[in-house]
């Protein structure tokens, strides 16, 4: 079972990406309507914002997806058999990839970037913030097949336990 300091911090930070999802969302529909635009209270006030909707789309829906993984890991916790360690790698291999996926699709998207290759490779946007976002990448790339391979060692370590008590 995952201890319970590590579900509640995994659901608490799922929420937090959440809420960056609902922020990378206001400026995802601005960014839609070229102005703000919350009639009655503000109407038409004009905007620009950088990038475009691919990556605004990106953005968004990497915090609502990793989010909910993180939420559903932690809801998840009672059926996965994981020692002591495994446990801690568990949770910080979430944690990193859970952000580490999400605010560098949020920087894409306002620094007009793709982070996918070293150098920006074909992809337009500024070489540096680029190298960087994609650097951020590889923490999170290795993060989720840790967590992945845990979590379905896991499950089956639970499952094999179950069966043995039957």
């Amino acid at each position: 079972m995952l201890n319970e300091n590590y579900r509640a911090l995994l659901v608490f930070n799922g929420i937090g990406l959440i809420a960056s999802a609902i922020l990378s969302g206001w400026f995802y529909f601005f960014f839609l309507l070229g102005a703000i635009d919350l009639w009655p209270f503000v109407t038409d006030v004009p905007v620009e914002i950088a990038g475009d909707r691919r990556a605004w789309n990106m953005a968004h829906m990497e915090g609502i997806t990793n989010g909910t993984m993180l939420i559903a890991i932690g809801a998840a916790g009672g059926f996965l058999r994981l020692g002591e360690r495994a446990q801690t790698a568990l949770f910080w291999s979430a944690i990193t990839f859970g952000w580490l996926f999400t605010l560098p699709a949020i920087a894409n998207a306002m620094f007009e970037t793709r982070g996918l290759e070293f150098g920006g490779g074909p992809f337009p946007g500024d070489v540096t913030i680029n190298n960087i976002i994609f650097i951020a990448g590889w923490p999170a790339m290795i993060g989720v097949h840790i967590a992945i391979g845990l979590l379905l060692w896991g499950a089956w370590q639970y499952r094999k336990h179950m069966r043995a008590e039957v």
